[in-house]
C-alpha cells in the first residue's frame, strides 16, 4: 500500500530522549520568495501530520520554532530556530523530514 503524497514531520529531543511537544512548526514553497502554505504544532508524539492535499515540485523549507520549547525546560539553546531546506521532485511520494533536537545542536533526514 503506498502513502498519500504528502509532508510531515516529527521532533525527537535527543537529550531527552523523548518527543518534542508543543514546538510551533511551519511549511513554506519557494517561488520568488518563501510564502507560508501550511502550519502546525507538534503534538504529543512530537509529530505533525500530513500537510497539504497537492503537493508541486519544487523547494520547500520547514521552519521549527524552538526558543520556546526550550525557554519551558529552563533550559538555554543556541538555535533560536531551526530552517530545513527541501526538493519535492516526485509530487506522488511521501516526504518525511524528522528532526532530532539538543539544546546545542541538530540533526536531520529523510524519513520514511
Amino acid at each position: 500500500m503506498s502513502k498519500i503524497p504528502s509532508i510531515s514531520t516529527h521532533v525527537l529531543n535527543i537529550a531527552e530522549g523523548k518527543p518534542g511537544v508543543n514546538i510551533p512548526v511551519s511549511l513554506e514553497y519557494l517561488e520568488n520568495d518563501f510564502i507560508m502554505v501550511a502550519q502546525g504544532v507538534t503534538n504529543e508524539d512530537g509529530r505533525v501530520g500530513e500537510w497539504l492535499s497537492e503537493l508541486k515540485t519544487g523547494t520547500y523549507r520547514i521552519r521549527f520554532e524552538i526558543k520556546q520549547y526550550f525557554a519551558d525546560r529552563d533550559e538555554q539553546c543556541f538555535y533560536p530556530y531551526v530552517e530545513i531546506v527541501f526538493t519535492v521532485s516526485d509530487t506522488q511520494s511521501h516526504y518525511h523530514v524528522p528532526l532530532l533536537l539538543s539544546p546545542y545542536g541538530y540533526s536531520t533526514y529523510r524519513g520514511s
